[in-house]
């Protein structure tokens, strides 16, 4: 359920085993559901839209694996409000009064498409705001939200590199469900390693395996390669690996009103053995993508 509220506090949650039992982090950027009401005044699109871009439920999807030793992270303010699988200033001028900084990114194909660290559309090219919003305001988004986000983050890595010679990266997103000729309708989920390059091999392919076993169709970077976080915190050669799981919101949710579907627990069961599933991969055990690197 969405929440209205004064403020976003705390911006996010991260939820640490006691002990770390594995060098694993997973992420859920785009659950979070608690609007700000100042924001839902600016904009001019109804709640259900809004909505379009969450990630819903995915959080709650992967929060079990805390009970396996590895780490959880999740977002409480929503995409449409601010995007951290963004460069932190992917800003589209034409939805700012006042100048944006020169170190702004303008020209990014997000930026064009709309999507950029502060959105300009939901949905189908839906506008979300029926006026300019400030620049200072999208700075002060950034500052608060974005930048704590990401310190969290990184902190989070490098703690588990640290403690195991390594840090994993699961970066989980949910995707629609598409309906006629849209490819998306017919593929379970989506694995994005920047194509290969965000991550050793063996982690795509324990996902992908596991997953086709216990029945889902599988592909791999097409339509989703990965975003923002999978490109920026997946370096193989230091030891630190990024992957991105896209989940098709049919098999969990209805997307109408927002609710879980009957298949939820089933999904949740499977998403945890995937999880269980990386943690025996030799590869990562021994490093190997760093060592052959050095």
């Amino acid at each position: 359920m969405a929440i209205i509220s004064e403020t976003i506090d705390p911006a996010f949650e991260v939820v640490e085993p006691n002990p770390f039992a594995a060098p694993f982090l997973f992420n859920s950027p785009h659950s979070g559901v608690i609007y700000p009401r100042a924001f839902l005044d600016q904009v001019r699109l109804d709640m259900p839209t809004l909505r379009r871009s969450e990630d819903t439920l995915v959080d709650e999807l992967i929060r079990p694996v805390t009970g396996l030793g590895m780490a959880f992270m999740r977002a409480h303010f929503p995409r449409c409000y601010l995007d951290v699988n963004r460069e932190p200033y992917e800003l589209d001028p034409r939805m700012f009064e006042g100048r944006l900084p020169p170190y702004a990114n303008t020209r990014s194909m997000r930026v064009s498409g709309g999507l950029g660290t502060i959105a300009r559309v939901v949905g189908e090219q839906q506008e979300i705001y029926g006026r300019r919003i400030p620049v200072d305001e999208a700075m002060t988004r950034i500052e608060a939200y974005y930048k704590p986000y990401h310190r969290a983050l990184r902190q989070q890595m490098v703690q588990m590199q640290r403690g195991f010679g390594i840090a994993v990266l699961v970066d989980c997103h949910s995707m629609p469900s598409g309906g006629g000729r849209d490819e998306r309708a017919r593929v379970d989920m989506v694995i994005g390693d920047r194509y290969g390059t965000s991550c050793a091999g063996s982690i795509p392919d324990c996902i992908e395996g596991e997953l086709r076993r216990l029945g889902y169709s599988v592909v791999r970077n097409k339509p989703y390669a990965g975003g923002f976080i999978t490109e920026h915190y997946g370096n193989p050669i230091s030891g630190m690996h990024a992957v991105q799981i896209e989940i098709n919101r049919a098999l969990y949710m209805n997307e109408r009103t927002y609710e879980r579907s009957p298949q939820f627990d089933n999904v949740q069961r499977d998403l945890i053995a995937v999880a269980r599933a990386l943690t025996a991969i030799p590869h990562l055990e021994l490093a190997a993508a760093r060592a052959a690197a050095e």
